[in-house]
């Protein structure tokens, strides 16, 4: 019974870290929120027939409380010499209402990517990859689904789409799953992270990226926020 007892406690050890922290905190916006375009569908009758009142550019979306949403933040540095399996669970991204969800997303390279088209119309989705093959796939029928993986690290691949100008996302290719998205309240978390000193690095499309040190430490919670200026 001993021996099984250690047994088990090695293998915890060594298949999982020994203290598991995280990084959380809140990505602020100062200054006056930009107005952002509304954006014509008429091109395209079925997707301006599936809103029933404007769409707004996505590109900046300042909350009611005065954060920031859909910033990608993640570890850039402090993982060095460690390798991770991705992850068996597929992310996603849908087509839904003529428009990218989610508008930013993290996915581990080798990770499946599960794409989905939800509109009665054809899309197709387009990877601007820098570091790796892009992939150009049209999805004419509604509820079709494909899966593509991305092969290297990249941060970050714009993905367009070639029939509907004003559709882009944004998808962070890492070595690893330690990432988060600012939500509708400017917040973020990232999770399990084993003890160690990291720089954060927060990136979103148009005011660009801030970086900041950490250290985790016995499992607790570090805050880490971070301010962009309109």
């Amino acid at each position: 019974m001993r021996r099984i007892i250690i047994f088990l406690m090695g293998f915890f050890m060594a298949s999982s870290p020994l203290f598991a922290g995280s990084v959380g905190g809140t990505v602020k916006f100062t200054g006056a929120a930009p107005k952002m375009d509304t954006i014509s569908m008429n091109a395209d009758p079925t997707c301006a027939s599936l809103h029933t009142s404007p769409v707004a550019d996505d590109s900046v979306v300042v909350n009611s409380n005065g954060t920031l949403k859909n910033v990608f933040v993640y570890v850039k540095e402090g993982l060095e010499g460690k390798t991770f399996p991705a992850p068996s669970t597929p992310a996603q991204i849908d087509q839904h209402g003529c428009t990218y969800n989610p508008h930013v997303l993290g996915i581990q390279a080798g990770q499946e990517l599960e794409i989905l088209n939800s509109d009665n119309t054809l899309h197709n989705i387009h990877s601007l990859t820098e570091k790796g093959k892009q992939f150009n796939l049209g999805m004419p029928i509604q509820g079709m689904k494909l899966k593509k993986k991305f092969d290297s690290p990249e941060v970050m691949v714009k993905i367009k789409c070639d029939v509907h100008p004003w559709m882009h996302a944004y998808i962070g290719v890492l070595p690893h799953s330690f990432y988060s998205v600012s939500d509708d309240q400017g917040k973020f978390e990232i999770k399990d992270l084993p003890d160690g000193d990291y720089t954060i690095e927060v990136w979103h499309e148009k005011y660009g990226t801030q970086t900041q040190k950490v250290t985790v430490s016995g499992g607790s919670l570090v805050s880490s926020d971070f301010t962009f200026n309109g």
